[in-house]
């Protein structure tokens, strides 16, 4: 655990996420300004709010280290080896129409490493989070409980948002369709990536999803989380996450990713 300060980056992580889920918790149910980014994706007052309390924390305990914000971009060195990832509101539109399905996601990485992370619930005020080596949920009293995957419920979320980079040779929506999917597995979609924090927690069996993941600040916490809790994690080939553009699976155990990874074959090669 990297200790710099006098206190740990995964201490500060939760710190940070902290901040920002108190912003995102007392903006709830107000009106809140929007503000257009690309074809049907905006970001919120909520929003700017959240991660300008997030950076505030990181600024004054780690005032050297780059940031990357979701809405504020890059900072810092732009070959900086210490650079922390922020998603300060992870469902903006879950958000907007009142639905408590959102996450914080704070990350640190080290070179091509995560080596601190959190994702903070604003509602249950829970914080999944990782010293890189363990991960553990903490509960609104502040007690920690070490995460422990477990793919009983057979709970599959699946990202539905578009674009869909992948297709034709992925397509979450025909995923869902296959009857190999059904026989086994029942899909969840809550738009946020609060569900690969819960694939570590065992609340879910796997998260799917395409698109380019490299340095997107919205995964790295959830990945970095079911890393350290022993969850099996590739691209959509299989192939080592956050190496190309080919998205990523989360499992719980090594037999659920097995099979996705099987279903995502198949209809690679034209399968139904």
């Amino acid at each position: 655990m990297s200790m710099i300060n006098g206190g740990s980056d995964a201490h500060l992580a939760v710190t940070a996420a902290r901040a920002g889920a108190s912003v995102v918790q007392d903006l709830y149910g107000s009106r809140l300004a929007r503000y257009d980014k690309s074809a049907g994706d905006f970001a919120t007052e909520a929003d700017l709010a959240a991660e300008q309390a997030i950076v505030d924390v990181l600024r004054a305990a780690r005032p050297d280290d780059a940031v990357t914000g979701e809405e504020s971009g890059r900072s810092g060195a732009a070959d900086a080896h210490r650079r922390w990832l922020v998603d300060p509101l992870c469902g903006t539109l879950n958000y907007a129409v009142r639905t408590m399905l959102v996450g914080v996601n704070v990350a640190l990485r080290e070179g091509d490493r995560v080596t601190a992370a959190a994702t903070a619930d604003p509602f249950s005020g829970e914080v999944f989070w990782t010293d890189g080596a363990a991960a553990r949920l903490r509960s609104p009293d502040g007690t920690d409980e070490r995460l422990t995957p477990h793919a009983g419920s057979a709970l599959v979320d699946v990202n539905l948002d578009p674009p869909f980079p992948g297709a034709p040779g992925f397509q979450a929506v025909r995923l869902l369709a296959d009857p190999g999917f059904a026989e086994r597995f029942r899909p969840r979609v809550i738009s946020s990536t609060l569900a690969v924090a819960w694939v570590a927690a065992g609340r879910r069996a796997a998260y799917v999803t395409d698109g380019d993941l490299r340095d997107r600040v919205h995964f790295a916490a959830g990945i970095a989380l079911c890393r350290a809790a022993g969850c099996t994690v590739t691209g959509l080939r299989g192939e080592p996450v956050l190496t190309g553009a080919d998205g990523l699976v989360a499992a719980a155990d090594a037999q659920t990713h097995a099979a996705l990874l099987a279903l995502v074959k198949k209809q690679a090669s034209g399968g139904s």
